[in-house]
């Protein structure tokens, strides 16, 4: 299994589950973009504030398993690449040693002032190269 700099435990609610008795796959995005938040949070990325900030470009998903209301899942999350003006995410939620979906999420820099695309800042990548040097 992967290594990941930052595991979030998840609480599931009662309309997280849906009438086949599992997470529905909708939540489980939820609980991807979750992650992610909290991540930047831990790295103290703000990306709401930035003139000069990430955006989600592409989301690819795998669901490996079901999660039921008896599970208890996390979110496990770690950058696995920079690139000039984008960056991968990838996430695994989990119960025990299982995991139950993954997810490959590419971030692209992204300039609010002009609407377009932009080089991530470099305050971008030193927290999350510093968070994810601490964290290991």
């Amino acid at each position: 299994m992967e290594t990941f700099t930052h595991k979030l435990p998840l609480q599931l609610r009662f309309n997280d589950i849906d009438m086949m008795g599992h997470v529905n796959n909708a939540v489980i995005m939820e609980f991807f973009d979750y992650g992610k938040m909290k991540y930047f949070d831990a790295a103290k990325i703000y990306v709401e504030k930035e003139e000069t900030t990430i955006v989600i470009v592409h989301y690819e998903v795998d669901f490996l398993g079901q999660i039921t209301r008896n599970d208890n899942p996390e979110v496990c999350t770690k950058v696995t690449r920079f690139g000039n003006k984008s960056l991968e995410v990838l996430q695994h939620i989990i119960c025990g040693d299982q995991i139950k979906a993954t997810c490959k999420t590419v971030m692209s820099g992204y300039n609010r002032i002009h609407n377009s695309s932009a080089v991530i800042p470099e305050s971008i990548k030193t927290a999350i190269k510093n968070y994810e040097n601490t964290n290991i």
